[in-house]
């Protein structure tokens, strides 16, 4: 049983049967996908500084577009300590460049949360609260965030969160999965935003990605 079994309980079932799928990552093994953003809109001008720095660790870009060819995988291992984690990459294919979002999530049973770690290295963490809706799509909606340097931590105020909202899904009729990923401050507004969709991949294909 891996970290979002774990975390949902009995909602896991409640999931659409190929979100179940890709949510039940065994141990040392990788979800791999390719796909297309329809959109992907970056924050105001004025936040290009500060975009820049989270994209040197695969964090947040300044880069926005339309039909952005991505890949993302996700890896399930476990830690000295025994603990699970999951690895998230994701790669996203700019005619000019690639920019990375990458995250490390383990669970807070106690507390019933993710704990996100965002980027490489990590410069920001949230909470993350998952939940299955009536539709079987996953929602998930970030909580407390914390600055991070190396090992320490403080944290930051609401006003300065980014708040985010994420939901999963998976549309039979065209047999892929969904994507909406809204990343907003309550001050500044738009941090992020971008939507689409992608299919699982082979473990060849995924080989020959990473050769590219």
């Amino acid at each position: 049983m891996t970290i979002y079994q774990t975390l949902l309980g009995d909602d896991f079932a409640r999931l659409h049967p190929m979100l179940q799928q890709r949510y039940a990552l065994p141990v040392d093994e990788s979800f791999f996908a390719q796909g297309v953003m329809y959109k992907i809109t970056s924050g105001s001008k004025w936040l290009r500084p500060f975009y820049h720095v989270a994209a040197k660790t695969r964090f947040l870009f300044p880069e926005s577009g339309e039909q952005v060819p991505f890949t993302i995988s996700n890896t399930c291992r476990a830690l000295p300590s025994g603990e699970l984690e999951v690895l998230w990459e994701r790669t996203f294919i700019f005619p000019n460049n690639k920019r990375h979002f990458d995250a490390r999530m383990t669970i807070d049973p106690t507390r019933k949360i993710v704990r996100d770690y965002l980027g490489y290295p990590a410069l920001f963490y949230s909470d993350l609260h998952f939940a299955v809706t009536r539709e079987g799509t996953l929602l998930i909606r970030s909580g407390k965030q914390r600055f991070v340097l190396s090992r320490f931590e403080c944290s930051m105020p609401r006003i300065l969160e980014g708040r985010v909202i994420v939901e999963e899904g998976f549309d039979e009729s065209k047999n892929v999965f969904t994507i909406h990923v809204s990343i907003h401050n309550p001050l500044i507004g738009r941090l992020m935003m971008y939507a689409g969709e992608f299919t699982q991949q082979t473990q060849q294909t995924q080989q020959t990605q990473q050769i590219q």
